[in-house]
């Protein structure tokens, strides 16, 4: 055999073993993974504004930063109800004829992971003004700002969507910051995120490594309390508007500290708030139902609400499961008719 000796043979065999290798390897598996796998039957297919949202996504390398996978550990239990599946994936499709499929599930979690963000928050206002500048509501943060997908106005047309930006981060107060139609189609691509339901018939993976849960903040039910800490729900799921210190943000988001609504005796309308949000108050952004959207028990619903009235300065009397739950009855019986 001259094989090693003539360097075409070799360049030519070398070629076809590649290609060979790569047929079975890499493009027909890949083929039969296409032709098994489907989104799940109560996937929602995107939107033209939420595909326009996605193609921005893509093009300002948000995936360098973000990642869109819960992995089977318990410590991803924050970002989503259930472990990612490939079927979450199988609507990805080419770019266009030229790009390949962006991989948005992403290497790195420089910041949070977004699969379920459209679920943990769906407030319009909310991502305009972290977009516009992610220091107006995560101090800490080191996102960089998407001003240029903002433009300003002195008198902003009725069909314009001004964003809620605290008069402290303009340059001009004179000037409101107005969403372009870029930053809206980000935005809904962004609250388009959400993991759909498992079928009944499926059964959701375990999250592996569950850690034990340490009782504090315990939720007082008569003579018990339970393992829920009311501080880490208010931090993963409203400090992010209402902030750590619970101040809000002037001209966007409201304060809880000092507020007749947490301290107050009406119970009724402060749990009607935190399970189907509020949209009363000119002067601040609508609020969704964080409640609903998370699935809130009485028992989470207790903590949180026992957080906020016994802390900043609140001083209130704590509520119990049993009072809690009485209300949630009565609001989902109302909403039922």
């Amino acid at each position: 055999m001259d094989i090693f000796s003539n360097h075409k043979k070799l360049y030519v065999i070398a070629t076809i073993l590649f290609l060979i290798l790569t047929l079975f390897v890499a493009i027909l598996p890949a083929l039969d993974n296409q032709s098994k796998i489907h989104p799940l039957p109560d996937a929602i297919p995107l939107t033209q504004s939420e595909k326009r949202g996605k193609d921005i996504f893509i093009a300002n390398g948000c995936v360098a930063c973000h990642s869109q996978q819960v992995r089977n550990v318990e410590m991803d239990r924050k970002w989503g109800s259930r472990p990612s599946i490939s079927a979450d994936y199988a609507g990805n499709k080419r770019v266009d004829f030229w790009t390949n499929t962006a991989t948005l599930m992403g290497t790195e979690r420089t910041g949070p992971d977004l699969i379920d963000i459209g679920t943990r928050q769906p407030s319009l206002d909310w991502h305009l003004v972290h977009l516009y500048n992610p220091r107006i509501v995560v101090k800490e943060s080191i996102m960089p700002s998407y001003s240029f997908l903002f433009t300003s106005k002195e008198h902003p047309d009725k069909e314009d969507v001004v964003v809620s930006v605290p008069e402290t981060f303009l340059k001009d107060k004179k000037l409101k910051i107005v969403a372009t139609q870029d930053a809206l189609d980000l935005v809904a691509y962004l609250q388009a995120l959400k993991q759909t339901p498992l079928p009944g018939t499926i059964m959701t993976p375990e999250f592996l490594y569950p850690k034990e849960q340490d009782v504090t903040q315990g939720v007082t039910t008569g003579q018990t309390k339970t393992a829920l800490d009311g501080k880490n729900l208010y931090m993963n799921n409203c400090a992010a508007c209402h902030q750590a210190n619970g101040e809000g943000l002037s001209g966007a988001f409201p304060p809880l500290k000092n507020s007749a609504i947490v301290t107050g005796d009406n119970l009724q309308l402060f749990v009607d708030i935190i399970m189907n949000g509020y949209d009363a108050r000119e002067e601040y952004g609508v609020m969704p139902a964080v409640g609903t959207n998370a699935n809130w028990t009485e028992e989470e619903v207790t903590a949180i609400v026992n957080y906020e009235r016994n802390n900043w300065g609140n001083k209130a009397p704590l509520v119990t499961v049993e009072e809690v739950k009485q209300i949630m009855d009565y609001i989902n019986q109302i909403k039922d008719k």
